[in-house]
């Protein structure tokens, strides 16, 4: 069974930063690009970032790129997000997702990220 769970959200004061994380389990990590998508109150999900297979492309939003740092430990079965410099408009939930074929076919369960002075 493919599982995704993501940790290390929580609230932020606005220019801070979180590291999120993604244990995967369940399917060949390392044979997968892996995406970071977050979801807005209100709004529909919007894609942050990909990271290839190997980890040695990815790639971002305009919004975060300068400030977000998707990266893999393919040993550890696990995906970051490095947050930095974070803004109110980041405030969202969070989303793991698994790319096959160019389509998101699992999501983790999500973590919220509040940026709020």
């Amino acid at each position: 069974e493919v599982q995704l769970v993501e940790s290390g959200g929580g609230l932020v004061q606005p220019g801070g930063s979180l590291r999120l994380s993604c244990a995967a389990s369940g399917f060949t990590f390392g044979n997968y690009d892996m995406s970071w998508v977050r979801q807005a109150p209100g709004k529909g999900p919007e894609w942050v970032s990909t990271i290839s297979s190997g980890g040695g492309s990815t790639f971002y939003a305009d919004s975060v790129k300068g400030r977000f740092t998707i990266s893999r430990d393919n040993a550890k079965n696990t995906l970051y997000l490095q947050m930095n410099s974070l803004k109110p408009e980041d405030t969202a939930v969070y989303y793991c997702v698994r790319k096959t074929g160019g389509q998101y076919d699992y999501w983790g369960h999500g973590t919220q990220v509040t940026v709020s002075s």
